[in-house]
């Protein structure tokens, strides 16, 4: 095994790029202890963990999203495996897939674009999920992306047009989240916010 592999890569910005043309299979392969995404075949060494606020947000929102979606759609939560292609793999927040695409489920994850992925910010992915991911998740057809910014309780929502997202609605306080791509959503930004606690 390389230096790269070994830890040795030098650190590019929030970002440590370890090897160049990986697969699928190089990426399941490598137990470090990190976790990675693999991003046009380079492997992406993801922030530390999340913060707990960051944590309480994602499982509040699949807990709502839950009691109207759950028995339409499979909702999982990060880590989970988006392989969207053999050398583009993504681990987004909350994923997603309509009961009538099992299909695309395994147990090594999700092969192919799920219906719905959600992204909660934080300082260290900010271009990541608003730039990189964005354009990622658009280029493989996922039809609808959320972005949540945990500080404010602001949910932005893109919708696919063109095989480009279109910024097609910002959810706040009391505003009841809809989706034109997913149905059974119902719920607000304040029924998730107002069961996390402010923390140091």
């Amino acid at each position: 095994m390389s230096d790269e592999y070994n830890g040795n890569s030098k650190n590019r910005g929030t970002d440590l790029i370890k090897e160049s043309n990986l697969t699928y299979d190089d990426y399941a392969s490598i137990d470090d202890g990190n976790r990675y995404e693999l991003v046009n075949g380079q492997l992406e060494l993801m922030s530390p963990a999340p913060t707990v606020t960051h944590q309480m947000i994602s499982f509040q929102m699949q807990k709502d999203i839950a009691k109207s979606c759950e028995s339409d759609y499979i909702i999982l939560n990060a880590p989970i495996d988006v392989i969207l292609a053999n050398n583009e793999v993504r681990q987004p927040d909350l994923v997603l897939i309509h009961r009538e695409r099992m299909n695309i489920i395994s147990n090594r994850g999700i092969t192919g674009p799920p219906d719905l992925v959600v992204e909660i910010l934080s300082p260290s992915t900010l271009k990541r999920d608003k730039i990189d991911k964005l354009n990622t998740y658009a280029n493989f057809h996922i039809p609808e992306y959320w972005i949540v910014e945990p500080k404010t309780g602001i949910l932005e929502q893109y919708s696919l047009h063109a095989e480009q997202y279109d910024l097609v609605n910002i959810f706040q306080k009391d505003e009841q989240v809809t989706s034109p791509h997913t149905p059974c959503i119902s719920f607000t930004m304040t029924e998730i916010m107002s069961n996390i606690p402010r923390l140091k």
